[in-house]
């Protein structure tokens, strides 16, 4: 069976939706979305963010796509715009900003951005880059950290989360979207570009990328930590966050530029929206019952299922 998952047959997904209330700050300072690997494949890499026709060629090309993609659906709720800078007013987080590459066009479209990253050295990059930009100086601020470190100090402070190229490196993602839920203001939105997790995405994305073609460094991934758009969707909506796009992306190497796609087989990117309802009640104990029972009956549905397939 060919798997095929694309913005157009995604939006016609029909699923029973769960919905459990927003997420509250429980976890202790010991868990963290942060995996200690992935910060010592990046350190090696932090001096090379600004070489556009290096290791990160593909991160600056791909702002051709995610910088609108971004902005135009921002615009979407904002009244009123301000020509050359639409942004203006906005505040956004860059989570896993690296060396800036995001970070530094949103500014520059007018919006007043905190860039973060749990890699320092990246963070140093990024510092020393905007530096030669007054204006850029004035409108963006990084912070070496973790989100899950600021959520307490920043929570509903955000018009926008972004997130592009970062859920595939987290070691806990629900926990991580969680986090994503808290910082942002009712109505806010959570942009993310990411890799899909299927056959063609480990063969093109890890086989060829990484260890013939060489365009990514030996490593950079994990296939069981890419994600498909709907699981995606299944972590987003039940913690407040309601898809609202899904949209295929994919990359040419030899050209060195990315399009926007039909199929979502590859890489994609997804735009949800925090609910506007600040509060929400608390499942009651025969609520939470009911969830569990009809659980065990999806879980037991999907089994027979299963059974008649094999017959």
């Amino acid at each position: 069976m060919r798997f095929r998952s694309d913005s157009m047959t995604f939006s016609c997904l029909t699923r029973k939706k769960t919905y459990r209330p927003p997420w509250k700050h429980v976890y202790s300072t010991s868990q963290t979305t942060v995996d200690s690997k992935e910060i010592k494949t990046f350190l090696a890499l932090a001096h090379k963010w600004w070489d556009e026709q290096g290791t990160f060629a593909p991160l600056h090309s791909m702002n051709d796509l995610r910088v609108p993609f971004i902005r135009d659906n921002l615009l979407k709720t904002s009244a009123s715009h301000h020509p050359g800078r639409p942004l203006c007013g906005m505040k956004i987080i860059d989570v896993g900003c690296g060396g800036g590459l995001l970070t530094e066009p949103l500014g520059r479209l007018g919006a007043s951005v905190i860039g973060i990253d749990p890699v320092a050295e990246n963070i140093k990059v990024a510092q020393h880059h905007k530096s030669f930009d007054p204006v850029l100086d004035k409108r963006i601020e990084y912070k070496a950290c973790a989100l899950e470190e600021i959520v307490d100090e920043t929570a509903q402070v955000f018009d926008a989360v972004v997130a592009s190229e970062v859920v595939e490196h987290v070691i806990d993602l629900e926990m991580f979207i969680q986090c994503c839920y808290q910082v942002l203001k009712p109505g806010g939105s959570l942009f993310i570009t990411t890799v899909n997790k299927t056959q063609l995405s480990y063969a093109l994305g890890i086989v060829f990328a990484e260890q013939i073609a060489g365009i990514v460094p030996k490593g950079t991934h994990t296939w069981e930590k890419f994600v498909s758009p709907e699981k995606l969707e299944s972590i987003l909506e039940p913690n407040g966050l309601s898809v609202q796009t899904v949209a295929g992306m994919f990359y040419n190497p030899f050209s060195g530029h990315w399009h926007w796609s039909k199929s979502s087989s590859l890489n994609y990117a997804a735009h949800a929206v925090k609910s506007s309802a600040q509060e929400h009640p608390e499942p009651t104990e025969s609520a939470l019952k009911g969830d569990t029972e009809v659980a065990q009956a999806d879980a037991s549905s999907s089994s027979s299922v299963h059974e008649e397939a094999k017959k």
